[in-house]
């Protein structure tokens, strides 16, 4: 057990940001009376912390800058609670893949020195679970990297975390790549490239297994940046989506954000969203090339996650199955008694999901599954 409850964080994850990044994010933002405690706390960690971030630079420039990666990403797509955070873990057992760990989310100048120092205190900080759904949380395990990128530009959707107010702003700029710069498309582009270097240098890894759901919203980008890049797409039911999303957003924003919203703002932003991000990925889908894209709905992996495990492997081209398929089926086997929280669908929520998100049930075909 951590020593800290992740409801009761002092501080946000912006301690890990460079300072041009810190600055760039908060300037011209209110921060609301009752965080401005925590603000102040964030700015003066992350700005003592800013300037050991160009120790890493150098290294990275002396032996990463220009290593070429030897395989384009596997990226597993989706709306947040779809499942995904489950298919990144079963695919991270095989070890030819690297991947963003928990650590390198909040700390991602601090990877390439002084990582044992700083990872050792968060271990002994953070809490062992997450708030939303008991799943393990420690610093090494795989995680989405959206957040580490936060800390690393200010051109990304999770600075909705911090100012949800702007929510809409940042999806559609910073993840449906709608009105971004071409100055903001290039430090995207080179700062994605400089994480996946790292994050391959830090755990070892040939070829780099992406779980990011903002992702879902970038394909066109991602495959002009990696044209053999290989996409999971993640469906589930609706209805539990919705439900799990306002559970997730509304627990996790508590210990980040710097200014309040409304439950029904949040609520409202999380129907839009989807909609918005679903469109754009059946918009843009038809630019991955054939054998390079496998759609799965979460329930058929759940169902059978060894099975679809190595369909995936198959219909994608995949290396490595018959040298991973022994640590994958463990994993598996080790989550079979796992407790997933169970929701009800009251008649607000079915009305709402159904209203809003009618072109998901008819297209995936989650009539009936209430």
């Amino acid at each position: 057990m951590g020593l800290l409850e992740f409801s009761k964080l002092p501080i946000n994850t912006l301690v890990g940001a460079d300072w041009q990044t810190f600055k760039a994010i908060t300037a011209g933002r209110d921060v609301d009376p009752a965080y401005r405690g925590k603000y102040r706390l964030t700015k003066a960690v992350c700005r003592l912390l800013s300037v050991l971030a160009p120790i890493q630079d150098r290294r990275y420039e002396s032996f990463l800058a220009d290593r070429p990666l030897e395989h384009d990403p596997v990226f597993i797509l989706g709306h947040w609670r779809s499942g995904t955070t489950f298919v990144h873990n079963v695919l991270s057992c095989d070890r030819h893949f690297g991947y963003n760990t928990t650590y390198q989310t909040v700390f991602p100048h601090l990877m390439m020195w002084g990582q044992p120092f700083f990872k050792k205190n968060m271990a002994w900080l953070m809490p062992d679970k997450r708030p939303t759904d008991n799943m393990e949380l420690a610093v090494d395990l795989p995680q989405e990297e959206e957040f580490a990128l936060a800390n690393m530009m200010p051109y990304t959707y999770y600075n909705f975390w911090f100012l949800p107010k702007y929510m809409l702003e940042y999806c559609d700029r910073y993840m449906l790549f709608e009105g971004i710069t071409q100055d903001e498309l290039r430090t995207f582009e080179e700062t994605f490239t400089k994480l996946i270097k790292i994050s391959l240098w830090n755990t070892k890894g040939t070829q780099f297994l992406s779980k990011n759901p903002p992702h879902t919203g970038r394909v066109r980008e991602l495959v002009k940046m990696f044209p053999n890049a290989k996409f999971i797409y993640l469906m589930r039911n609706p209805y539990t989506v919705f439900e799990s999303t306002r559970s997730f957003f509304t627990n996790t924003i508590q210990p980040l954000k710097l200014e309040d919203i409304s439950p029904e703002e949040l609520e409202k932003n999380i129907l839009t969203v989807y909609e918005r991000l679903y469109h754009k990925y059946e918009a843009d889908k038809a630019c991955i090339p054939t054998g390079n894209l496998i759609e799965v709905k979460f329930e058929d992996f759940e169902a059978d996650a060894l099975g679809i495990t190595e369909k995936i492997y198959r219909t994608l081209s995949l290396p490595g199955w018959d040298e991973a398929h022994e640590a994958i089926a463990r994993y598996v086997g080790s989550k079979k008694g796992y407790k997933k929280n169970k929701y009800k669908y009251d008649d607000r929520t079915v009305e709402l999901v159904e209203s809003h998100w009618r072109f998901a049930i008819d297209d995936w075909d989650y009539h009936n599954v209430r």
